[in-house]
């Protein structure tokens, strides 16, 4: 299984939003995302996070330049073969067994094949959820798998 990355998200009044990862190798990156569009992404102290080493501020532009170069193509190794994913959205509802209940508890990955790969609620999305992660009534859970493997997410996440 593919190591995962997980960041945090500050919000800062008056200025905008910064985003934290914590690299492998023990580097810290944060990206300052303004509110007029403008990002900073800057390098901090690992032994003290308000000692920022150097930044580089990024217009709009310049930050949409680096996204295709960050993000690695999970299609572009595979455009030899044919997949089969599908993704769907599964509502969490008082009548699900899981309602209230942690993304480990389903064990879906194991028992289906299929990721949750993010749980939208309200008006924000959790990227990623780690198995400690609890489910709330009204969670809408996206999955990535195998028409079946999504199936059988369903039937689990909604008791039916």
């Amino acid at each position: 299984m593919e190591p995962t990355a997980h960041t945090r998200r500050t919000a800062l009044p008056g200025v905008g939003t910064r985003y934290d990862l914590e690299t492998e190798a023990g580097r810290h990156l944060s990206v300052v995302v303004h509110h007029d569009g403008r990002r900073i992404l800057a390098f901090h102290d690992p032994e003290d996070d308000d000692n920022c080493r150097d930044a580089a501020p990024l217009e709009p532009h310049e930050a949409a330049a680096l996204v295709p170069l960050l993000t690695p193509d999970p299609v572009a190794h595979l455009q030899h073969r044919e997949i089969d994913l599908v993704t769907e959205h599964i509502p969490v509802t008082k009548r699900s067994p899981y309602a209230g209940r942690t993304l480990g508890d389903t064990q879906a990955r194991t028992r289906t094949g299929a990721s949750i790969v993010a749980v939208l609620r309200r008006t924000a999305a959790v990227p990623s959820p780690t198995p400690d992660f609890r489910f709330a009534i009204g969670d809408s859970l996206v999955v990535v798998g195998t028409r079946e493997g999504v199936d059988a997410v369903a039937e689990l996440i909604t008791g039916g």
